[in-house]
């Protein structure tokens, strides 16, 4: 069966709003762009000391989340030796 003008139209349309969508999405990529840019210039960056207390806050946490992980693993497993009376 042969393709009727209305088909031929409608496919026609169809092409045409995907190109159209294209052109919008490659403004909308270099917008999205622009916009990044203009946040970034507006954020407050630390200064040097606050950045050097901040990292120093960082890893003693670390340190004492590490420290009192191993302690209560530590117990843990004095505690199962005890009851179990495991050796290892």
């Amino acid at each position: 069966m042969g393709k009727t003008t209305s088909d031929v139209r409608k496919r026609a349309q169809q092409v045409a709003n995907q190109n159209k969508k294209k052109k919008k999405e490659k403004q909308g990529f270099k917008e999205y762009f622009k916009g990044v840019k203009l946040e970034m210039k507006k954020v407050v960056w630390p200064t040097k000391h606050e950045m050097k207390t901040y990292t120093i806050t960082v890893l003693l946490t670390c340190a004492a989340f590490a420290l009192a992980f191993w302690a209560i693993d530590t117990g843990v497993l004095a505690a199962l030796k005890g009851l179990l009376g495991i050796s290892m």
